[in-house]
């Protein structure tokens, strides 16, 4: 079979999150910032799309060439078979980014790839003046880096972070691979209880289920190769069909509450959605009140952070209540997430260790505190 060079794409600070997680399938890898690549076939691109949990797109690379002037960059992208990539009647949506390069107009570096590929498919398919564009999509990406123009096919479509599940929104949700990427920051498998006193719409609790139940996150959705002519569509329905008989069931409770009881029956449907509501024990209860005869696991929360003043004073006051709640639940292994750099001082403890991250735009902290396990 043809093997491609391939690539992830994910979220900032999450490169080693997205390498390991290709590495324990099986690939060799390489990672620069933003991207983790490897090499495979089509049915590695079904794979990865499938089960990957934390990246956010997987794309094929066509070409790798130095640009520092459109000649060049019409020339270089003119020369590959488009033929071969595009019928037709192929939609083809070009997206462009430039970054300290000499082109660095990105709307220019978009125009100019998607005419040196209209003109080649006029070329090779004999056509007059233009191309229909209304079939599927192959969705095109030019980045150039430093001089180094990277064209690239995306086999993604809609972002990994939507699986399907998620019908309705509480408020501002958490992207379904930032919580799944939280949770691998964890040593969180499945076989010890998972507890999230502050679940909001339940992501990270329906995340942490599919993983503990070793269901594919790729399960509800269709994907971009899903409608290239030259792929073998038999591969996905292959894949799926393994997918859904590898599934085992709970080992660990997984708890999931919140104050909001509106809130909550979001967080209800979202995991009926996903096929693990009857894995996930939902109460209502404020963090101050929350009492548990669990042991020996763990406990991960996305508390509001208080962007605004008097936001401000109201997370300051939950962080209080959480480090006087969960702080002597100390068997457990405590995970929180929040922008507050003030948070360590109101729950009442220095975490163990702390980590960077960006939640969209948002710089926040990750606060980890290790368990005295009993």
């Amino acid at each position: 079979m043809k093997k491609y060079q391939l690539y992830a794409t994910m979220g900032a600070g999450f490169e080693s999150v997205v390498n390991k997680e290709l590495q324990s399938m099986g690939y060799k890898t390489k990672v620069e910032n933003g991207r983790v690549f490897f090499e495979g076939t089509q049915e590695d691109i079904v794979k990865v799309n499938l089960w990957s949990r934390t990246a956010d797109r997987i794309k094929i690379l066509l070409k790798e060439f130095k640009a520092t002037d459109f000649s060049t960059l019409f020339d270089e992208v003119y020369a590959y078979d488009w033929a071969e990539l595009l019928p037709v009647d192929a939609k083809f949506p070009v997206q462009g980014r430039a970054v300290k390069s000499k082109l660095h107009s990105e709307p220019d570096v978009q125009s100019i790839v998607k005419k040196a590929i209209v003109n080649k498919m006029i070329d090779q398919y004999h056509r007059r003046g233009f191309l229909p564009e209304t079939g599927n999509e192959y969705p095109l990406d030019i980045h150039i880096y430093k001089n180094l123009a990277r064209l690239s096919l995306d086999t993604t479509g809609a972002s990994l972070f939507k699986r399907g599940y998620r019908i309705e929104h509480g408020g501002a949700p958490m992207k379904e691979n930032f919580a799944a990427s939280l949770l691998k920051l964890t040593p969180y498998n499945g076989t010890h209880p998972l507890i999230d006193p502050m679940t909001g719409s339940g992501t990270l609790a329906i995340e942490a289920a599919l993983i503990a139940k070793n269901i594919a996150p790729g399960t509800w959705r269709k994907f971009a190769f899903d409608g290239f002519d030259w792929f073998n569509t038999n591969l996905h329905k292959e894949a799926l069909a393994k997918a859904k008989a590898e599934v085992k069931s709970l080992e660990a409770p997984i708890w999931a509450s919140d104050i909001d009881q509106s809130v909550l029956e979001i967080a209800k449907l979202n995991a009926h959605n996903a096929g693990v509501l009857q894995d996930i024990r939902f109460k209502q209860v404020a963090v101050k009140d929350f009492t548990t005869d669990l042991e020996n696991g763990i406990i991960i929360a996305n508390p509001p952070y208080g962007k605004r003043l008097k936001d401000r004073e109201s997370a300051e006051e939950l962080y209080k209540q959480m480090g006087e709640a969960l702080r002597p639940l100390d068997s457990f292994s405590q995970y929180y997430l929040t922008a507050d750099p003030n948070f360590e001082k109101y729950f009442g403890a220095k975490a163990t260790k702390k980590r960077k991250l960006f939640n969209g735009n948002l710089r926040v902290d990750f606060y980890q505190y290790w368990a005295n396990r009993r």
